[in-house]
Parts: structure tokens; C-alpha cells; sequence
């Protein structure tokens, strides 16, 4: 696995921070070594910091094609104080490797990307063609899954494997995402006199708390309730003056069951009652500033049988786990909800966006030999699958 590892630090020493790096030196860096190993592979560039990598493992055309995806830009650093080693450098040290992005998600990346190279190389038989996507702008706006819907270049896959952190257990499950803009309009008055007018600050937060209870309603077995949250607002004249208008962002979190249109619904009708008791001087409009569905892949489905085979027979219990912020899968399958994703990765979800981010390498490297497990079962008998493992 020395080359596995090696592969993972040259990533972790590639900067790719979202909106400040171009990522696309990852991106042709990935081609250039899925050549090396005989995968065709081309980059999609974007603009002048962004950019995709696409290859291609081929395998039978018995089997529908599967599709795999992990993204190629971290966050930013944070406060260097609280790291001890350089976030920019790969640092190993007891059994760990430390970077920004060692767990979300270059280790799940670098995963991937290793053991498609290794199947390539060991001219064993893939019952399945593996179309393999690298995405920028995972972080912000989904800027590279987006192009990689504008130009075509999705595939015909009906199954979609996500190399997000999760500890080598099996995600079945990831919440969507609403940010829900309100403009509320009330009427102003003198500070001494609150009576004569209707606080706008004061009904906008109201109104959230509405909001909030319904929306942390719906609870899912795996991914817990629901959650909403204000996380932006603005109001207010003076210090003496009943604020007039007021505007309000919260962030939503939806588990499966839960979506867009029903909350905007609920939204509405909640304003119109709070609009009746102000007797017609509350007002609320809405606007979404982001929507990402939530996805949901039943653990009895083919691809996530498939999965969990292949964690057991490498040692591992087969948990299902989730996660409950959103992934490039709520734009590859927006428009395709039969589409089955399943998330696995070596990273560990805790450990994101955090100082002294983290991957043990022992499980890195148990999370390659699961995915080339993977990669060989395709459709066919799982007990005869040892004689094609990828080795």
C-alpha cells in the first residue's frame, strides 16, 4: 500500500482551497495518472480555477454502468494556531495522516482513484463499466457537477457511489438543504409606544420558530430530525424606533420525506395567520437561496447489498450511516430520484472542516480493498468473486 499512501500525500500537498486555488491542478494531475495506469481520461475545464477530471475503467456490458464521484476542493485552512503541523503539507504520524482534506474527502478520492488504477493494471475482468467523475466547487455552489450536467458527460448510470467520509460504513441516507430567505414588513412606531405598531424583527423570529417546529417534525432512523436554524438577519432604524421590516435567512436541513415545496407551503400558510392576528400589518415573502434535495437508497437495494458484502467480507461490521449536509449527489441525481447513491469513504465525518484534520491510514487502506472488492462483484455470484479481485 506504499503507493496507495504516496498517491493520498501527493493529493494532500495539491492546495485546492474552494475559492482560492485552482483546483484544477488537481484535476490534471488525476488524468495524468489514470493514464499512466491505461484508463482513458480527459479534464473538463471550467474557468481559469476550476476544472473536472473524468475516467473511465471499462467492464461488461452485461451490467448497467456504475457511477463514482468525490469531489477535489477543501475549505479553507482556518486559524493556523490551531493546527499542529501545516494544513498544506501532509504530515504521517502514529498511523494517522494530517492535511486539510484528509478526511473530506482526498482520502476518499485518492481511495477511488487508486483502486480503479489497480484493476486497470491487473487485467482482471470488471463485470461493469466504472465511469468516474472528480468534481470542483463541491464546497460552495456545485460548480463542477453542474458542468458535468451542462455538457453531457453524466452517463447512463442508475447507481452513484460517493467517496464522502464515512469511516468505511455504508451511508445510505444524506439530508438536503434550503436556505429560506424571508422579507417581512411590519410598521413603524415610537420605541415608547410598541402597541401602535408591528415589530418586524420580532415577527420574523417568530415566524422562524414556526418554522423550526415543523420542520423538526420529520425524523429518519438514520439521520436523525430534521433541523432549522436562523443563521442570518437584519432590521432595525434607530434604537427608539419599532423596526418596520426585517430580513431573515435560516438554514434547513431536510431528512428524506421532507422537501422544498412542503415547507415553503407551511411557510406560507403559517405567514397568512401571523398577517390575520397583526389585523393586515405583517407581511412575509420568500425566496430560496439554495435547494438541494435530500437522497434516500434502501439498504435491501442491489448496489447497497453489493456494498455491504464487500464490507464484511473485509472485517467490518456493515453500519448504515448518513450525513446531514449535502453532497454533489443532490445535482447529479436532481433530476433522476431513481438514481441509487451510497456514500463510503475512509474519512471520518467528525473530523471536517476541523483544525488537525485527519485520516488513519489503516482504514484508508482498508477502504481501497473494499472498493476493489466492489469493483469485481458487479451482478455476478459474490462467492466466486475472489478468482477476479482486482489484486
Amino acid at each position: 500500500m506504499k503507493e496507495a499512501v504516496q498517491l493520498l500525500k501527493d493529493l494532500l500537498a495539491i492546495p485546492s482551497v474552494n475559492g482560492r486555488d485552482d483546483e484544477g491542478k488537481m484535476a490534471e494531475y488525476l488524468c495524468e495518472y489514470f493514464k499512466a495506469a491505461g484508463l482513458a481520461s480527459f479534464v473538463q475545464r471550467l474557468d481559469e480555477t476550476h476544472a473536472n477530471v473524468i475516467a473511465v475503467l471499462e467492464g461488461g456490458e452485461e451490467n448497467p454502468p456504475v457511477l463514482w464521484n468525490g469531489h477535489l476542493d477543501t475549505v479553507p485552512y482556518g486559524e493556523r494556531a490551531e493546527w499542529e503541523s501545516d494544513p498544506a503539507v501532509p504530515a504521517e504520524r502514529d498511523g494517522f495522516l494530517y492535511a486539510r482534506g484528509a478526511s473530506d474527502m482526498k482520502s476518499g478520492l485518492a481511495a477511488m482513484v487508486y483502486a480503479l488504477c489497480a484493476c486497470k493494471k491487473s487485467g482482471a475482468r470488471v463485470p461493469r463499466t466504472i465511469r468516474f467523475i472528480g468534481t470542483c466547487d463541491e464546497e460552495k455552489n456545485g460548480l463542477g457537477a453542474r458542468g458535468i450536467l451542462k455538457e453531457g458527460l453524466l452517463g447512463s448510470a442508475a447507481e452513484l457511489l460517493i467517496g464522502e467520509p464515512t469511516g468505511c460504513r455504508m451511508g445510505v441516507a444524506q439530508k438536503g438543504c434550503l436556505w429560506l430567505e424571508m422579507e417581512v414588513s411590519g410598521r413603524t412606531s415610537h420605541g415608547a409606544y410598541p402597541e401602535e405598531g408591528c415589530n418586524a424583527v420580532e415577527e420574523a423570529a417568530a415566524l422562524a420558530g414556526d418554522i423550526r417546529d415543523y420542520v423538526t417534525s420529520y425524523i429518519h432512523p438514520v439521520l436523525g430530525a430534521s433541523t432549522a436554524q436562523i443563521t442570518q438577519i437584519q432590521g432595525g432604524v434607530a434604537p427608539n424606533m419599532t423596526p418596520d421590516a426585517c430580513t431573515l435567512l435560516m438554514d434547513i436541513r431536510m431528512v428524506p420525506g421532507l422537501t422544498k415545496d412542503m415547507i415553503l407551503a407551511e411557510a406560507k400558510r403559517l405567514a397568512e395567520e401571523r398577517g390575520r392576528l397583526a389585523k393586515g400589518l405583517f407581511r412575509a415573502e420568500f425566496h430560496v437561496k439554495n435547494d438541494r434535495r435530500a437522497i434516500e437508497t434502501a439498504p435491501e437495494h442491489s448496489f447497497a447489498e453489493r456494498l455491504s458484502r464487500c464490507i464484511e467480507k473485509n472485517g467490518l461490521k456493515t453500519e448504515l450511516t448518513g450525513i446531514n449536509y449535502f453532497t454533489d449527489a443532490s445535482i447529479l441525481a436532481a433530476d433522476a430520484p431513481e438514481k441509487a447513491v451510497l456514500l463510503f469513504g475512509p474519512g471520518e465525518p467528525g473530523m471536517a472542516h476541523k483544525p488537525n484534520e485527519r485520516v488513519e491510514l489503516a482504514r484508508y487502506e482498508k477502504a481501497i480493498e473494499i472498493l476493489m472488492d466492489f469493483i469485481a462483484a458487479g451482478e455476478v455470484p459474490f462467492e466466486n468473486n475472489d478468482q477476479r479481485h482486482c489484486s
